[in-house]
Formats: C-alpha cells, sequence, structure tokens
C-alpha cells in the first residue's frame, strides 16, 4: 500500500504530551487531526529521534525528529448506489446533506448497504475525502438511523480535518428538535430532584452528565456521575400539547456531542422522545388528555421524534460562517397537527 513521510522538528517550549506536541507542530497542509495523530501513534505509525512512538502521553522533547507515515486510504469495496440525496449545500470541500429517517450514516454488520455512504459515493464519486477509512468516507458525525436532519460531510482532507477539530472543540452549531412525553418545565418541582438537571434563564432545562455504554446492554447509553464522558444537553419548550399538557415540541442543542446524547438526557429527566424504542418507553396516556386522533399519531410513531433542525459551522477552507436549516420531516409535521386537535367535549 502506498504511503507518504511528513517529516518535522518539534520546536521550543513544546507540551508535554507527545500527542499534543505533534498537533502543534506538524505542517499545516499535512491535514492531520489530533484524532488522527493519536490513532498512527498507536498504530505504530510515529517515529520519534528514529524510535516508534507508542505511548501518546509520553515527553515530546524539544528538538526531536518527528517521522510520520501515513498510509493512503484503500480502495473502498463498498459499492456507490443511486440514492437519492437531499442535498442543501454543496462545494468543491463539503457537502450538506438533509438525512431521511431510516437511513443509516456508514455501513456496518446489519446494514451493508442503502447507506449515506453508498450514496455519497454514487453522488460524489472520488472526491469524498479518505481520512475517514474505507467504511466512513468523508464523516466527520454522524446522526443515529431513525433521526432526520442535518449532515456534513467532507469532500477535502483539509476539510475533513477543519470540520473534525470544530466538532472536537464542540464549537458547532447544533439545533433539533423533538417531540418528548411531559413537559420539561421549570415549574414542575420532580424535576428539581433529578440529579444532573439544572434550569437556566428562559426556563431552559441544562442537563450535565456523564456517559458511558451500558454495562449489560451495548446498544445502549447509560447516565453516570463518576466515569465515563463528559456531556451537557440543554432544552426549552416550544410548544405543549394536551389539557393537561402531556407531550411537547422541545428545542436540543448540544454543548458535548456523545452517543445518543439527546435521546438518554432526555429518558433522565423523565421526558423520553415519543417513538423511541431504546430509551423513551411506552406511557400510559390519559383519553381524556388528547384526542383520540393525537393517541392514535403517539401509539402509530415509529421512530423516535427528533429531528437535527439547525447546523452551523466555520467553512474549514474558507473561514466563511455558515448555518443551514432543514423544516421538520413530514412524519412529525403530521404528528404535531395530531397532537395540536382538541379534545372532543
Amino acid at each position: 500500500m502506498a504511503s507518504r513521510r511528513i517529516e518535522f522538528v518539534i520546536a521550543d517550549n513544546p507540551p508535554k504530551r507527545l500527542d499534543k506536541a505533534i498537533a502543534r507542530d506538524v505542517p499545516e497542509e499535512a491535514n492531520l487531526s489530533r484524532t488522527r495523530l493519536a490513532r498512527l501513534i498507536e498504530s505504530g505509525g510515529v517515529e520519534v529521534d528514529g524510535a516508534v512512538a507508542s505511548d501518546a502521553k509520553a515527553r515530546a522533547p524539544e528538538g526531536a525528529q518527528i517521522i510520520i507515515t501515513v498510509e493512503d486510504a484503500e480502495e473502498s469495496h463498498i459499492g456507490p448506489e443511486d440514492i437519492a440525496l437531499d442535498v442543501i449545500y454543496e462545494d468543491a470541500d463539503l457537502i450538506v446533506i438533509n438525512k431521511p429517517a431510516g437511513m443509516v450514516v456508514h455501513p456496518a454488520p446489519g446494514s451493508p448497504s442503502g447507506t449515506l455512504v453508498n450514496a455519497l459515493l454514487h453522488h460524489c464519486g472520488a472526491d469524498l475525502s479518505g481520512v475517514g477509512g474505507v467504511k466512513r468516507p468523508g464523516i466527520v458525525h454522524r446522526i443515529d438511523k431513525e433521526t432526520s436532519g442535518l449532515l456534513v460531510v467532507a469532500k477535502s482532507d483539509a476539510a475533513h480535518q477543519g470540520l473534525a477539530a470544530q466538532f472536537e472543540r464542540h464549537s458547532v452549531e447544533r439545533y433539533y428538535q423533538a417531540v418528548c412525553y411531559g413537559v420539561p418545565d421549570a415549574n414542575d418541582p420532580r424535576l428539581r430532584g433529578v440529579r444532573g438537571a439544572s434550569f437556566e434563564p428562559g426556563n431552559i432545562l441544562k442537563l450535565t452528565t456523564q456517559l458511558a455504554r451500558h454495562k449489560t446492554d451495548r446498544q445502549r447509553q447509560a447516565v453516570l456521575f463518576e466515569g465515563g464522558r463528559h456531556a451537557v444537553t440543554r432544552a426549552r419548550i416550544i410548544e405543549a400539547f394536551g389539557a393537561p399538557a402531556t407531550a411537547s415540541l422541545v428545542e436540543c442543542w448540544l454543548e458535548t456531542g456523545r452517543t445518543h446524547q439527546i435521546r438518554v438526557h432526555m429518558a433522565h429527566a423523565g421526558h423520553g422522545l415519543l417513538g423511541d424504542p431504546t430509551y423513551g418507553g411506552k406511557r400510559k396516556i390519559s383519553p381524556k388528555a388528547l384526542s383520540a386522533a393525537g393517541l392514535v399519531a403517539i401509539n402509530n410513531f415509529q421512530r423516535q421524534a427528533l429531528h437535527a433542525a439547525v447546523l452551523g459551522f466555520k467553512h474549514p477552507v474558507s473561514g466563511e460562517m455558515m448555518r443551514f436549516e432543514a423544516p421538520l420531516p413530514e412524519d412529525m409535521q403530521a404528528l404535531i397537527a395530531a397532537l395540536r386537535m382538541p379534545v372532543a367535549i
């Protein structure tokens, strides 16, 4: 397999950790993010003064000669598929897609085809960045299969590095709309007793916990307060439904971006998302609280009611600030319309 060598010297006053020192001093044109560099260290692709480095936390001496060997991306065995894409924006460096619910982002066991990557390979051809490897070319973030909404994909390696760095810094603007059980209101005394929950001005619910894989179910995430990864979600009420209020449309935004973060955080707060088979659960709703159409709509909604509505970031090549919006898909619009219907007296 072909490869390229990147050689440079650690400059004065380096950070204590090798990965941080290399990330600071690696030539910009190498297009290597800190995450990629850490993986290269783990795989033996980094030499320090002629010796293979194996510990990202090791010291990086000033003046050390660094050689990084980067193997070219393998030709993908994943086939392009002529799948329609809702393209919101595209240029030479990136493409923004409004992903439909039901589409997996990249191939995985159980989903070898019909994915966003298959569709992108057909749409973009060889233009996708190879940084993500053969299974995830161009992919810098993802949303769950049954979540709809906005995704940005890198077409150049420079864009991939720049976008990945923004996601790592949590500087990307991401707003979601969701329909949840109940109403996450500051006046609810129960919420005041939920560990990790607090309220900010404007009746904004803030959820601060750690998240990690569930000990017994590896497909789920679990809320922790020790260990795991730091996670912060905020949510505000857009509209409440029912009398008394039984469900609500909420806007959620991420300070961090962990797997299933909104779904598991809202469930932790007691406001699981409608239709979420993993965290939402089925709730018994009084037939007097909603119209018959509303009750049917809740029972028949077959996915988590979650949509990535807003995506904002700095263009990784031009530096232009970009912001995109995608309206709610038809199934969520129909759900909300049914929940708004008046209860028969």
